[in-house]
């Protein structure tokens, strides 16, 4: 019972320790997301967003992200699981040089800044206002990739249906499935 009792809980630690932000992503944060602070208008409000990068524009003492924004998960990366799932778009700017091939699109980053005021953008012929907030922290997350697992058995877990078996010796399986 006791044995039970122990597995539980560390399993239990363990998958909470799974869906903890990394350190620099810590910390108590606004719940507005981008696309609901272009209607209020809240300059100056903490907040931690992430998305995709559409466009990394360095400048001069600074590099200004273009982002469309996602839903984060748990640990305060930018959920995956539907690619239409979308807060708006905003921009996020930090000193210094971030290099336009390492942040390049598609890349997942996560902000935490303050909202720094809103920018007009022309996204074709449609004006575009966005969020912009000025990032303290710019954490590039690293590239997932998906793998395709191909079973070593193609016939089963037993092997091949050809060679000994369950059954009565040599040949085609047979016996009692």
């Amino acid at each position: 019972m006791k044995t039970r009792i122990l597995i539980t809980l560390a399993a239990s630690l363990t998958l909470a320790a799974c869906a903890t932000a990394p350190k620099p992503l810590q910390g108590q944060f606004s719940t507005i997301s981008p696309r609901d602070s272009v209607a209020q208008k809240q300059t100056g409000t903490p907040v931690r967003w992430g998305g995709r990068i559409i466009e990394t524009l360095p400048g001069q003492g600074e590099t200004c992200f273009q982002m469309i924004a996602r839903p984060l998960n748990g640990s305060g990366r930018p959920s995956s699981t539907s690619s239409d799932a979308s807060d708006g778009r905003f921009i996020a700017c930090r000193s210094g040089f971030y290099d336009p091939a390492v942040f390049e699109p598609g890349r997942d980053v996560t902000f935490i800044g303050r909202i720094d005021g809103y920018q007009t953008t022309k996204i074709g012929e449609y004006d575009y206002p966005l969020p912009k907030i000025a990032a303290d922290v710019v954490y590039l997350w690293p590239v997932v990739r998906e793998v395709d697992v191909v079973p070593a058995y193609p016939y089963g877990p037993w092997g091949p249906a050809w060679g000994p078996g369950p059954g009565w010796g040599w040949g085609w399986r047979s016996g009692w499935w």
